[in-house]
This record gives C-alpha cells, structure tokens and sequence, in this order.
C-alpha cells in the first residue's frame, strides 16, 4: 500500500471493510491488483444527451483512462447532473450552485485521490471548479472544446448570429424558410458554441489560472489533438497526486490576475465576472467587482472573435490559441504563477507564436483599443453593475434616456412588440426581477430584443439594463448584473417608464435623475410589495434563501470557504 494515498483509506484495509469496498468494485471485472497502491483517479463527467454541447464526453473520458492507465493510475469514472444552456429551464445558472455541491460531496465522499474535470457547456466549467475547490485535492480541467465555425450561405456563422438572425426575421428581412436552413448550417459538429461565448470564455479561464494544460481552450472538439490533450491530462493527473499538487497550490491572487487580464484581451463574456467571484470565494481568494477593471486598466482586446470581432475559436486555435495570447500578454502577466504540469506560465507560453494576426494582434497594435469589463456605479447600483464596451454602441457610451421598464421578463415578452408602446431609439429599456433571488436564477436575458417598431426603422442598438445576465455570445450595449437586485429592494426597483436614466462609461455611472429623497420616499411606498416569490419546498426554496447577489458571485452563503477531503463520520 503506497504511503499517503488517501485511496488506502478504502481499498488499502484490513479485515470486513476492505473486503466491502474492494469485493463490490470487483463486481466490474477489476482484478485485485488494480487496487494495490495506485493512485485513484476520478474522471467527473458531465457527459448528457440533454447537454447537447458535452454529448462526445462519454469518449473524451476514455482518452482521459488511457492517460491515466498508462501513468500508473486506476481511472474511475462518475456522473454529475450535467448543465445544458440550451435546454434547462428556467435557466441553467439556476442550479450552477446544485451541481458544485454535487461536485463536492461526490469527490468528498469517495475513494479519490485526484480528480480530472470533464467540462464544457457554460455552467458546467464554474459549477465543477466550484465543487472541486471546496474539497481541494490534485485536480486538472479538461475541456470538450469548440465545434467546428458554422457555414450559411458562402458565410461564417457562430451562435453570435442567432440575436442577428432573430432581429432579421422579426423585421422581415428574414423568412422562416431561411432561419431553418440556417439552423441546420450552424452546429455542424460535436461540442460548444464556436465564439467567445461562455463556454470558450470559461475553457480560456482554466488555463490561463493553470488548471488545465496548454492548448486546452482553443483545440476544436472534432479535431483528434482534443483527445490526445485528454490522454496527456489522465497521465499528468497521476503526478500531480505523487507531488501532491493540490488546486490551492495553483489558484493564487496571481493566477486570478492573469485569468482577468487574459479575459480582457480575448473579449470574454461578462459571465466570467459572476463565476470567477464564485471560485474565488471557494478556494480563499479575496476578490472584489472592482477588481475586474482595477487589474487590467491597460489591457486591449487584442482577439478578433466574434461577439466582438469577426472570427471564431477554430481561427484562434490555428493562430496559436491560448498560449499565443499568453504570449503578447506577457508584459502584464504573473509569469511565475504556477500550473497543473508544474511548469509557471510563462514556461508554457515560452515558445508559442502567433500565425495569424488577423486573429490575434498585439497589445501595440490591437484589434480593438477598448476591452474587458467595466464596473459601473451609481445610484441604480450601488453595489455594482458590469458592461462589456468592446460589444458595445460608441455613440451609446455617454447616453442619456426615458426609461421603458418592464417589472418581469413575462411582461417584457408581452409588450415590446406592441406598436403602441411608448419608445423611441433614445429609449432605455429597463428590465427588473430577473436577478439571482428574483427570477429565480439570473436568466441570460439581459439584451433585451429591439422592440419591433424600432428594428422597422433600422435601430440595431439601445441602452438595456437588467439585474440578469446575458449570453456570452449576445452583444449590444447592455448594462448587467445590476446589485442590488430589484427583488431586494435595490434602486433599480422603483425606476419608473419615463424616469430619466444617465449612463456615462468613461466616467464608470449609472444614475436615475432622482433626488435621494424621491428614492427613498419611492422606496418607502412599494414596502411590503417589493419582494419576491419565495419558494415553499425543494432545491429553489434552498437558493432564494441562500444565493448571494451578483457582485459576490451568486454562490451560496453557506459554500464560502472550502472544507478538504476529510470525511466527517466513517462507516462499515
């Protein structure tokens, strides 16, 4: 029995219990010396037929066995309920929370002695990084990577056009007929939105925080060197437990830094903000919303993919993906900062090079001089809201409007088609009660469609602002993550349609042209009616009670902190 595997906890007993936990595996055809001494591995598969972006991990899995076989592990594999941004509703950010825990316990509970995390669709990357950071054993992501760019028409399509198609077709510029060729043209292959949306944002963040081995954002899902880094993870896996490598070893402050610079530069979504907040708040991090724009002030999007550029995480993989980035960033970098193949980023990065600068520019010379997210404060959000300028309307930057509001994502639904509804192109719509405790969940609804009357007369782009969040491949000038939530009596609450809104990016605002005392005066006469609909039982009843707003991450108030691998009671 090899010293120090937590494993022999299990396998390695004498007498009744070892017979129980070795006897039942054995039931799997495993052979006796299987358990002798290695170093056990779990495989975390969020592989779903309903997770239409993770439906090839079933495979990816056994490269990840045959890495770790060939190290000298026992790989074993297990299932967590998996998270299909498609599919789920109300909305999969709902249960991000559940799926940690899940995550968590799972890990906790059983005979491991590192992990590999098999993630790809939005929530599924935060959600096991969040579970995985609580117990804090050698762990290392895998990501199932981008499917291959769409094709429409002689053109590139991405998830990005969706927002444009569907305004294309409510304006009638677009028939049916044609979203449904379109539909079938888009998701020609295995794996996750093909822009920088969530998913791509989220596999880019892995491994610029050292999670993951080089390359492994960028490498498209369908190309074979997908499977290869899988194989080359499950053997790392195997030392990362011998040099006991563990996830608060690589997830320092600088590490963090270096997640939020790199986001900056690729125009990652504004969805990286409330997950990064959550992993940060697991592992012991102290990190702040202020944070997101104070560490990367001059930093450039210096990647051309679409929502904010033209191209696609294929072009950027064939650039030189990741590393390449890394790379032109590297003045700004925590060099040193430590990685799961135990080299610090700077070592991984070392001798990567850029092959296309159409699709990765310099940081002298970059696609595009504004990027990242921007905080916004005010008295709409005193705790904070986020705005992502490089997806964003110049001329809307510095925007005084009416506001248009609507209570609920059920009465925007019901009205913004109305050609009697009272709006113009300097109209800003207001969306309230869709945040985390409000909705409940926080859906990806904050870039409100265009009301119809305007897309008629050729308006692409208004001010929107919500307490939810948007999809990361959504663009247009969209002020999100408004905290407090109008669900827990924040400002944003007791706007009314016609209530003067000011926005000014430069200068970090966002103000109703209200006194104090009409706020507060506003505020007094909806108590008792500003709140929302608590759930009486079951799983969401758990999150309105205990989900924190936006600007600490939307994780539970009882999940701060992390709690190792230690099991509380033994059993047998």
């Amino acid at each position: 029995m090899e010293e120090g595997l937590r494993s022999a906890n299990w396998f390695g007993r004498k007498g009744k219990d070892g017979f129980i936990y070795r006897a039942w595996m054995k039931n799997q055809g495993i052979p006796a010396h299987e358990f002798e001494g290695k170093p056990v591995i779990g495989i975390c598969n969020t592989w779903s037929e309903l997770t239409p972006c993770n439906a090839h991990f079933r495979e990816l899995a056994e490269s990840v066995k045959r890495g770790v076989y060939e190290a000298g592990g026992f790989p074993v594999e297990f299932p967590v309920m998996s998270l299909g941004e498609t599919l789920m509703k109300p909305t999969a950010m709902l249960f991000r929370n559940l799926v940690s825990m899940d995550v968590e316990e799972s890990i906790r509970a059983n005979p491991l002695d590192g992990v590999v995390l098999l993630c790809g669709c939005d929530k599924t990357t935060p959600s096991l990084v969040m579970g995985a950071c609580s117990v804090d054993l050698p762990t290392i992501v895998v990501s199932g990577g981008a499917m291959l760019t769409g094709k429409y028409e002689g053109k590139d399509i991405g998830t990005t056009d969706i927002w444009r198609f569907s305004e294309a077709e409510r304006s009638g510029t677009m028939s049916q007929e044609e979203l449904s060729v379109a539909e079938a043209c888009m998701c020609r292959s295995q794996g996750h939105c093909a822009v920088m949306g969530t998913a791509s944002t989220m596999a880019s963040m892995v491994e610029a925080l050292g999670l993951s081995l080089p390359e492994n954002a960028a490498i498209p899902a369908a190309d074979s060197r997908r499977k290869v880094l899988a194989h080359l993870s499950g053997m790392r896996i195997v030392e990362m437990v011998k040099k006991d490598l563990k996830l608060s070893d690589i997830l320092t402050r600088e590490a963090f830094e270096n997640a939020m610079i790199t986001n900056a530069a690729i125009g990652g979504s504004t969805n990286f903000v409330i997950h990064l907040l959550a992993i940060a708040g697991r592992i012991g991090i102290d990190l702040k919303l202020e944070d997101f724009e104070a560490t990367c002030p001059d930093i450039p999007l210096i990647v051309n993919l679409q929502p904010s550029g033209k191209y696609f995480m294929e072009d950027l993989y064939y650039a030189g993906g990741i590393p390449a980035v890394l790379k032109e960033l590297k003045n700004h970098l925590h060099l040193e900062a430590i990685t799961v193949n135990g080299k610090t980023i700077g070592e991984n990065f070392e001798h990567s090079r850029c092959l296309n600068r159409d699709v990765i520019a310099t940081v002298a010379e970059p696609f595009n001089p504004v990027s990242g997210i921007v905080v916004l404060k005010g008295n709409i959000c005193e705790n904070g809201a986020v705005i992502k300028p490089s997806a964003a309307t110049d001329r809307l930057m510095n925007h005084e409007g009416k506001a248009v509001v609507f209570e609920s994502i059920e009465d925007f639904k019901a009205c913004i088609d109305d050609p009697d509804l009272d709006v113009d192109e300097n109209s800003i719509l207001v969306l309230k009660n869709v945040g985390p405790k409000g909705y409940p969940g926080m859906p990806e609804v904050g870039n409100m469609s265009i009301p119809k009357k305007l897309l008629l007369k050729g308006v692409t782009d208004m001010v929107r602002i919500s307490d939810g969040r948007m999809s990361g491949t959504g663009f247009g000038t969209v002020i999100l993550h408004v905290s407090p939530e109008a669900a827990v009596g924040g400002t944003l609450g007791i706007i009314h349609t016609g209530d003067v809104i000011k926005l000014n990016v430069q200068n970090r605002t966002l103000n109703v042209d209200l006194t104090d005392e009409q706020i507060t005066n506003r505020k007094k006469a909806l108590e008792g009616a500003i709140g929302f609909g608590m759930e009486t039982r079951g799983y969401t009843h758990l999150y309105q009670k205990h989900v924190e707003q936006a600007h600490l991450g939307a994780d539970f108030d009882f999940l701060k902190g992390k709690s190792g691998s230690k099991v509380a009671r033994d059993s047998h």
